[in-house]
């Protein structure tokens, strides 16, 4: 007598959540723009994790830093861990926040899309894996990328003019100094300060070695924050 086999049914699959993570990026440390940036990692931090269909990995965000730098730390971080597939989805808020080199955009969310990760652009309201995704945003990364280039010029105008009549830059932070009604001002505090580190310096004492004393007199640095051997550089090389 052969046996019986009975073939039992297949347990139901839970359905996989998706893994999604949010990119945020400013390009300068201005009180609004850091705000600005508070607000984006908010925003997406509240609208992923209130999705039960999506998987919260984390927002991804960048201070300081160009769209049209490589280089941006949390932007690699970000790719890195879509490459070691932990993210299917990434969103940010739109094409110039992601990147604004057309070249670098595209390279980016192709790489992206051969790992099977999709990017959504808010603003534009353009997911890169539907089916004119590719040709939209080629169309729009140039435009934004003209739109960095022509604001870059502007720019570069605006202070080669200033320094012709002798303006410094508005946004001009010199330890020593304060910037009023477009002169710079000498801070007596800080002035003494700057005067004992030319005074050790030329005494032999070096860049290390004054950074050291600094911490150690519990002196802020310009912005309040920790002296480290490069901002001492930088004080002694400044001609100002």
């Amino acid at each position: 007598m052969g046996r019986k086999i009975t073939k039992l049914p297949q347990p139901s699959q839970l359905p996989t959540r998706l893994r999604v993570a949010a990119y945020a990026r400013v390009s300068c440390r201005k009180d609004e723009m850091l705000h600005s940036l508070a607000a984006q990692v908010s925003f997406y931090s509240n609208l992923i994790q209130s999705n039960p269909e999506w998987e919260y990995v984390g927002v991804y965000a960048d201070e300081a830093e160009t769209g049209t730098k490589g280089s941006r730390p949390e932007f690699q971080r970000l790719i890195a861990d879509c490459r070691k597939c932990r993210i299917d989805l990434v969103f940010t808020k739109s094409i110039s926040r992601f990147a604004r080199n057309t070249v670098t955009l595209l390279e980016t969310v192709r790489e992206l899309k051969d790992l099977g990760v999709g990017v959504y652009f808010e603003e534009q309201n353009l997911h890169s894996l539907s089916g004119d995704g590719e040709l939209l945003l080629t169309i729009l990364a140039s435009y934004a990328q003209e739109e960095s280039r022509s604001v870059s010029e502007n720019c570069k105008w605006r202070i080669r003019k200033d320094f012709k009549e002798g303006k410094p830059s508005n946004n001009i932070r010199i330890y020593g100094y304060d910037y009023r009604a477009g002169k710079l001002a000498v801070i007596p505090e800080e002035a003494e300060i700057v005067r004992m580190i030319f005074a050790d310096y030329l005494s032999g004492l070096g860049k290390k070695a004054i950074m050291k004393k600094l911490v150690r007199l519990g002196i802020p640095t310009k912005c309040g924050g920790r002296w480290v051997e490069s901002t001492v550089d930088s004080i002694l090389t400044n001609e100002k």
